[in-house]
């Protein structure tokens, strides 16, 4: 199983210069979670999309009903946040240095990826990205130049610049 923020679910439903790489990565382990705040947080900036044009109405229905599919299908899975969690949250947060930058919802996932005995979180979310080893978890970033190697659409037609 591998962990994916919020950032990287939304690369599987909407299109990053990075969404290739991601896919890639969600194919080729064949089992990707992540905290059930990030299917809310996912809908969340499908919403977003819509609010700035870049999604019509029909198209984030449509989008926000193949997020509720796919789990339903077990294409991902939201890994449940249980008073459990939430404690071992709080007893992370308090351990950590003053230094370290930690939002209440990155921390949620670390914990959730880190609880769940993962050892590598997929994101690109700086500020989660740098915390992750506070955690014990390995932070992944998918590089655009990976995305171009996976994307063969790209590398068959020479367009998408």
């Amino acid at each position: 199983m591998i962990y994916f923020d919020s950032c990287y679910l939304a690369r599987l439903y909407l299109w990053e210069p990075d969404s290739p790489a991601v896919r890639a990565q969600a194919a080729a382990s064949g089992d990707v979670a992540c905290c059930l705040i990030g299917w809310g947080e996912l809908v969340a900036t499908l919403h977003r999309h819509l609010r700035d044009g870049r999604l019509t109405p029909p198209q984030f229905r449509r989008l926000a009903a193949q997020v509720a599919a796919d789990v339903r299908d077990r294409l991902w899975t939201p890994l449940p946040v249980t008073s459990e969690l939430a404690e071992a949250q709080a007893r992370r947060i308090t351990g950590l240095s003053g230094k370290v930058f930690l939002r209440a919802a990155d921390a949620l996932h670390l914990t959730c990826a880190a609880e769940a005995g993962l050892k590598e979180i997929y994101s690109n979310d700086r500020h989660l990205v740098a915390a992750a080893p506070h955690f014990g978890l390995k932070p992944i970033t998918l590089t655009q130049r990976q995305a171009a190697a996976y994307d063969s659409t790209y590398a068959l037609t020479g367009s998408g610049g």
